[in-house]
């Protein structure tokens, strides 16, 4: 149905920026990178998990091996806009990421009513459906087993967020990206709500993730350990859990404490 990657293997590493470092680092890397044509684009998720979290909460002891089954759309979608059904999965430090992409309305009768996808549900020739290839299939059959593995995965939370994407000018596959107005709900679990919810970032903050395939470029470290831009452990759908819990139980627990934050100036930087 679309041009978007289904498939992705990398190395997914974490940094909290401020206002300030944001703005610095941006200036660093024009030389290097560049902003993809789509800009400053509104990313919208719905992940999926049992009735007791059990995904998340499995997520959070960090294991070896960790996986989330998510609805994504970029911008609010329409019935008939394009919507992604992902699995990523998380091994030995590795981030694998497969996905399926349908109408939005198909998407919904898939995940929450256990409706059929059939090759007859896609509209265009017989070459464009989806699920006459062999990789679509077997996509859709690694999401239907994951469904079937876990008994129940329903609409657990939403997360969204405005997101600046940029990949390397010599290697394409470097990605670097900047989330702001990252927020969670868990009511309203529909993507057509918008970036709506709760604010999980302090004011002027700024989620990045450098995507590599392999070792990060040597020019690319060199800068951040310029700026003083350290790594750190941030799940959004970690936080989001972590932050509804703690709220449901009347007490307010600082991140710092939960995910071994500590800040430096100019950046955050990982305490463990």
């Amino acid at each position: 149905m679309s041009n978007f990657q289904e498939i992705f293997k990398r190395i997914e590493v974490k940094y909290l920026l401020d206002e300030t470092t944001y703005r610095r680092l941006r200036e660093r890397l024009k030389s290097i990178a560049e902003v993809d044509r789509y800009g400053e684009s509104t990313i919208l998720n719905i992940y999926y998990d049992t009735p007791d979290y059990r995904l998340i909460r499995t997520s959070l002891d960090k294991p070896d091996y960790k996986e989330k089954l998510r609805l994504r759309s970029y911008n609010i979608p329409t019935k008939d806009s394009p919507a992604f059904i992902e699995i990523k999965k998380k091994y030995d430090g590795v981030v694998y990421k497969r996905r399926i992409d349908m109408k939005y309305n198909e998407a919904l009768k898939y995940l929450n009513e256990d409706a059929e996808l059939t090759e007859e549900s896609e509209s265009g020739s017989q070459n464009e459906k989806r699920f006459a290839s062999t990789r679509d299939r077997q996509i859709r059959k690694e999401i239907d087993y994951m469904r079937s593995y876990y008994g129940e995965l329903i609409p657990r939370m939403s997360i969204s967020y405005d997101r600046i994407a940029m990949f390397g000018k010599e290697d394409p596959e470097l990605r670097i990206t900047f989330d702001r107005n990252i927020r969670y709900r868990t009511d309203k679990l529909d993507l057509r709500y918008g970036n709506t919810g709760k604010d999980m970032l302090k004011p002027g903050q700024r989620l990045m993730e450098l995507k590599i395939a392999g070792a990060m470029p040597i020019e690319l470290a060199r800068i951040f350990s310029e700026l003083r831009i350290y790594p750190v452990s941030f799940s959004k759908y970690g936080r989001g859990y972590v932050d509804m819990m703690t709220t449901s139980r009347g007490r307010v627990v600082s991140p710092v404490h939960e995910y071994g934050f500590a800040e430096e100036k100019g950046a955050v930087a990982y305490a463990g």
